[in-house]
């Protein structure tokens, strides 16, 4: 069966909108053609964004936020306010999603920022990203893979029927690193490009404990240009791009990492889209895709949003979702 998800973030500014994300997400998609998934609640502050709620989750990197976004504080066992808040809203999603998962069996996921994106959005202590650091990036790493196995104990402890754990990790600044186009400071100069083989090792080392702890890694890059056999050289067990950005050279990566067992979600339906899109154009679209490739809907193949759901209107994420929903049941009945 074609899988059908969802990338993460959803629309909204209390925990309300994240109690009702999640149960909208485990109504649509909680069967067992559908990956139902952990929403994220971005709207409700820093802390609940992309950077601050993974390192919310950390337990090796202390942080503040500073008016131009997260910094590591250079201490150890004393988070700031700022992270406090950040794990207390994680907490609180974890406490939602343990009392709406009551009786559910089947696949979760779950997402988190990967190393090369935190380490282009937040700062080290006397200033200046991460990135600018080779020992500092190493560090992060490290602190990444150990928080995330700590994640995956904590969502088999929450979702005592979750058969498969995902971990979607979000890298979508992978690229700009790599090219070298993450500004500095100042504004006025770009950090250095990191070389792909510790692109690669680092990243691998977060993938590699997901999956020694039991869960399935999957990378998600919505950008152009993104380096997929990268990705999959450096352990992803799935690979989430935008179809929308694919040209010629990552058509062929993509076709050879499924063909070799890797799970293919494309990003299909865009959520920016003043009108959502009908499941039938979205088969369609996906079918041609698949025909020229010379690829096939199946378990290791399935469609999703094109990135997050927060710039989204509320009232059109249950349209969204399963428009994407029934376009994957299409391509199975094809």
């Amino acid at each position: 069966m074609t899988l059908a998800t969802g990338v993460g973030s959803h629309p909204g500014e209390t925990q309300g909108d994240l109690d009702e994300a999640v149960r909208m997400v485990l109504d649509l998609l909680g069967t067992g053609d559908g990956l139902p998934y952990l929403p994220e609640v971005p709207g409700r502050g820093a802390g609940a964004a992309m950077t601050g709620r993974t390192l919310g989750l950390q337990t090796g990197l202390d942080a503040d936020l500073q008016p131009a976004g997260w910094r590591l504080t250079g201490t150890s066992g004393a988070p700031s306010h700022d992270q406090r808040r950040a794990r207390s809203l994680l907490r609180q999603d974890l406490d939602t999603l343990e009392d709406r998962v009551q009786g559910y069996t089947g696949p979760f996921k779950v997402q988190l920022t990967g190393p090369w994106t935190l380490a282009a959005t937040t700062e080290r202590p006397r200033g200046d990203k991460i990135l600018a650091d080779h020992g500092a990036r190493r560090e992060l790493g490290e602190a990444l893979a150990e928080g995330a196995a700590e994640h995956v104990a904590e969502i088999r402890r929450r979702v005592p029927g979750a058969t498969r754990i995902v971990v979607q990790v979000d890298e979508p600044a992978l690229t700009a690193v790599l090219e070298a186009r993450v500004p500095t400071a100042s504004g006025f100069g770009r950090h250095r490009t990191v070389d792909k083989p510790e692109a690669s090792d680092v990243l691998a080392r977060v993938l590699g404990a997901v999956r020694d702890a039991g869960g399935e890694p999957w990378v998600h890059a919505c950008a152009p240009g993104v380096p997929w056999a990268l990705l999959r050289g450096a352990g992803a067990q799935g690979l989430l791009p935008d179809l929308s950005l694919l040209g010629a050279t990552d058509i062929d990566a993509l076709a050879e990492a499924n063909e070799a067992g890797v799970t293919l979600v494309l990003g299909a339906v865009d959520p920016r889209a003043e009108t959502v899109v009908g499941e039938r154009d979205v088969a369609t679209t996906v079918t041609r895709w698949l025909e020229m490739v010379g690829l096939e809907p199946g378990p290791t193949f399935g469609l999703a949003p094109a990135c997050g759901l927060a710039g989204t209107p509320a009232s059109a994420v249950p349209a969204l979702l399963r428009s994407v929903y029934d376009a994957a049941r299409r391509l199975d009945d094809a």
